[in-house]
């Protein structure tokens, strides 16, 4: 058994090779035969991310081998990677049939996902930085994928700024951590921040700042957010490729760094305060969105927001949770929007009952009471220091509260006892799944301060008083200047974009006629 043993250094890097000799083949082959090998090599790479998960949870495999970190949050996010690009890659042969350049797409799009594998096992700073570049550069070009689009083009340009923006931001913490800790190995400059009682000199300080601005940068966080919004013009199957993997990556880089944030009061504090209000103001403007990928967009900001918060809060095996569910349902929701436009057709049109305050309290009651049986659930098999912030629990009340109290508001309807349970499951899956999760990382010994925890369930709340008053206030006039403001975005982009401009303009197009470039494309390409 012993030269198998041999073999587990060379495991993890059969994944990103697979799919980049995929990327290449693909540039070479007919057109059958390119989307055939993509798929060969991203089903290839889900066989070995689920082995080199097997391996790792029989602890047959270490935690770093040669220059790969095969840690379990590693190689979840491997294998989910992964399942990401086999699925955008089944879907994108039928939906880009017919297209010209499909050979350049498919290469591009594996390509991209190979350098997703190699951020994601890179346990080598300049690696990971050399990876996490590559990745943008080659969405770049799969945003470009219609040019001549000029809004796909702006937020294409935008894009590209901003990310070369938090790459800076990422090499600058890399170079001070390395300059400190004399190594460039990632595990050993987390593990050197595993006593609780460490303290962070000026150095560390500044870099873990520097590494929660790149996130907050990479997961369009406002006001830098109209990229993600505007790349919506890009085909479908590269808005569930960003949405559902991509863009997980700033919040991977926090989970990566994560021993280090939670000493850090200012990062924390940076993340509590951008995020935390970002999250709020994206979630009332997605409810404002009439377009189903734009308000899938603005639910991808919302979601990544929430999911740094919850990094900044300790909750690293509830931002793990989020981060798999988000990008499976995300990348789920894009590529069957078409379906969810009539779907959601049929919601508006299904006549609304707005909730009485009787009915409004009694849910607000029920919705407690079974929180409060899913906290003594989970107190009987993970730590209390957990359970003592409060932050996460009063979103899950707030969110059965309204499960409940519109049960009678929705197009199928049903009975009391039937939301009940359905609310209980709820409240049963998030505890499960949060334990679940729990053991597969390392045990997290910080407890968030109590003002950091009442500000985030502040925050909760107002996103509450929000929600009501845009689905059953409209008829006040201070909801109807929130509604209004909330349309417009709170006009952030428009003075974002207007600034970027200034600084790094950009050329447009022009309006176009989408008959005659496809038909000059396909002269091209003929």
């Amino acid at each position: 058994m012993m030269w198998i043993e041999h073999l587990f250094p060379w495991l993890p890097g059969l994944v990103p090779i697979a799919l980049a000799l995929g990327a290449v083949l693909s540039t070479r082959l007919p057109r059958p035969r390119a989307w055939r090998t993509a798929r060969l090599a991203t089903l290839g790479s889900i066989l070995v991310s689920a082995l080199l998960l097997l391996l790792s949870a029989t602890q047959w495999l270490p935690g770093v081998n040669g220059i790969w970190q095969t840690s379990p949050l590693a190689l979840i996010l491997l294998l989910l990677a992964n399942f990401i690009a086999f699925v955008v890659v089944r879907y994108s042969a039928t939906y880009l049939y017919g297209e010209p350049r499909q050979r350049r797409f498919v290469a591009l799009l594996q390509a991209a996902f190979a350098a997703v594998s190699v951020a994601v096992l890179s346990d080598h700073l300049v690696l990971f930085m050399l990876a996490w570049t590559s990745i943008s550069l080659a969405m770049h070009q799969l945003l470009m994928f219609y040019p001549a689009r000029p809004r796909a083009a702006l937020a294409a340009h935008k894009k590209f700024l901003f990310a070369r923006a938090a790459e800076l931001c990422a090499l600058m913490a890399f170079v001070l951590l390395y300059l400190h800790h004399d190594t460039a190995r990632i595990s050993e400059i987390t593990a050197a921040y595993g006593a609780p009682a460490s303290e962070l000199g000026a150095v560390e300080q500044w870099a873990a700042c520097l590494l929660a601005l790149a996130a907050l940068i990479k997961c369009a966080q406002l006001p830098l957010h109209g990229w993600l919004i505007q790349v919506v013009e890009a085909p479908t199957p590269v808005s569930a490729a960003l949405h559902g993997g991509v863009i997980n990556l700033g919040g991977y880089l926090l989970l990566l760094f994560s021993p280090l944030l939670l000493l850090s009061t200012p990062a924390q504090a940076l993340i509590l305060g951008v995020a935390g209000i970002g999250s709020v103001l994206a979630a009332l403007i997605m409810m404002t969105r009439v377009s189903i990928k734009v308000r899938l967009a603005w639910s991808t900001s919302a979601q990544m927001g929430l999911m740094l918060v919850e990094i900044a809060l300790g909750l690293v095996e509830l931002a793990l949770l989020h981060l798999v569910a988000h990008s499976c349902y995300k990348a789920y929701a894009f590529l069957g929007s078409g379906e969810a436009v009539q779907q959601d057709l049929l919601r508006r049109q299904a006549p609304g009952v707005s909730p009485t305050l009787k009915q409004w309290l009694s849910s607000a009651l029920l919705s407690s009471l079974l929180v409060m049986a899913g906290v003594v659930l989970a107190g009987r098999f993970t730590d209390a220091k957990v359970l003592a912030i409060n932050s996460p629990w009063v979103l899950l009340t707030l969110a059965v509260t309204v499960l409940l109290a519109e049960r009678r508001s929705t197009r199928t309807g049903g009975t009391l006892p039937g939301f009940l349970g359905l609310a209980g499951l709820v409240v049963l899956a998030y505890t499960g799944l949060k334990l679940v999760f729990a053991s597969f990382l390392s045990p997290v010994d910080h407890l968030a301060s109590p003002w950091a925890d009442l500000w985030v369930s502040a925050l909760f709340g107002l996103l509450f008083a929000g929600y009501w008053l845009q689905r059953h206030g409209l008829h006040y006039r201070g909801s109807q200047t929130l509604n209004r403001y909330c349309y417009a975005g709170f006009y952030l982009d428009e003075w974002v974009t207007r600034n970027t401009l200034k600084l790094w303009p950009h050329k447009s197009s022009g309006r176009t006629k989408p008959k005659t470039l496809q038909s000059a494309w396909r002269g091209r390409t003929s």
